[in-house]
C-alpha cells in the first residue's frame, strides 16, 4: 500500500479541463517539493508564487539566486507586514531611518535606505507584487484521504488534499496514479459523490481536532473513498 510520505503529488491541473478554470490551492507539501533552481515554489500572505522565472533572468546574480534559493519550498510570509504587503521594517541604529527588516541578506527589488549601484532598480512592479507569478492559494487547512480502487486487489493510494478542493480537484491529484480516474464512480458510505463539491460539502467530515483531542493518530483514521469502475476508458 502507498504510504502518506509517497503520495504527496501535485495536482495534473494542465492534463484535466474539468478543473482547469477552477481557483487552485496548494497546501504546504505541494510547495515543499518546489526547492530547486529550475523548479522554485514560495508561498506568503496566503498565496502561492512560481518565482522560476526570476532565478532564470537573475541567475548570473548569486546574491539574487541565492536569496532565493534559500527560501525555495518554504512559506516567507515573516518577511512581510501582513497590513501593507510590503517587506517588514525596523529603525536603523545610525541613521534612524525606516529601512527594510532583511536579515537574510539583500533580497531582489527591496531597496536600501541609502543610493547603491549594484541594485537593480529599473523595475515598475517588485516580483511579490507581480500578478504573473502567483499560481494559487495556499490552503487554510489540509487533510489525508485514501482513496481505494475496488477494481484492483490492494489498490490503496493516500494523499494529501486542500479542504477548498472539489473533488474534481482532488480527481486531478489522483490521475497522477491513476491516468483513467475519469473512468470511475467515486463513493463514501455507497453515497455517490458531487465531484462539484468538496468533502465537507459531500458529508465527509474533518475529524483531525477530535482525533488529536482524544490522542488518536488521524493517519489511522483517515476517510477511505471508494471508486468503482466504469467500464469506460475514452476519458483518460
Amino acid at each position: 500500500m502507498t504510504t502518506a510520505e509517497e503520495a504527496f503529488h501535485l495536482p495534473d491541473y494542465e492534463s484535466d479541463a474539468s478543473v482547469a478554470d477552477l481557483p487552485r490551492y496548494f497546501h504546504a507539501n505541494d510547495v515543499a517539493q518546489h526547492n530547486s533552481t529550475n523548479d522554485c515554489w514560495v508561498s506568503f500572505l496566503g498565496k502561492v508564487y512560481n518565482i522560476t522565472p526570476l532565478l532564470e533572468e537573475y541567475k548570473n546574480d548569486t546574491q539574487v539566486v541565492n536569496a532565493f534559493l534559500n527560501a525555495a519550498g518554504r512559506d516567507i510570509s515573516h518577511w512581510f507586514n501582513p497590513k501593507t504587503g510590503e517587506f517588514r521594517t525596523h529603525d536603523d541604529s545610525q541613521t534612524g531611518l525606516s529601512v527594510p527588516f532583511t536579515p537574510m541578506g539583500p533580497v531582489l527589488h527591496v531597496l536600501p535606505h541609502a543610493p547603491r549601484t549594484d541594485i537593480d532598480t529599473t523595475f515598475e512592479v517588485p516580483w511579490y507584487k507581480d500578478p504573473k507569478y502567483q499560481i494559487g492559494t495556499l490552503t487554510k487547512k489540509s487533510r489525508k484521504i485514501r482513496i481505494k480502487n475496488v477494481l484492483v486487489d490492494n489498490d490503496e493510494y493516500v494523499l494529501e488534499v486542500c479542504t477548498e478542493e472539489p473533488l474534481s480537484q482532488i480527481r486531478a491529484r489522483y490521475m497522477s496514479h491513476n491516468a483513467h480516474a475519469h473512468s470511475y464512480t467515486w463513493k463514501f458510505l455507497r453515497r455517490v459523490l458531487d465531484m462539484n463539491k468538496t468533502l465537507e460539502e459531500n458529508n465527509i467530515p474533518d475529524e483531525d481536532e477530535e482525533f488529536a483531542r482524544l490522542n488518536m493518530n488521524r493517519d489511522e483514521f483517515m476517510p477511505t473513498i471508494f471508486i468503482y469502475f466504469n467500464d469506460d476508458l475514452t476519458e483518460a
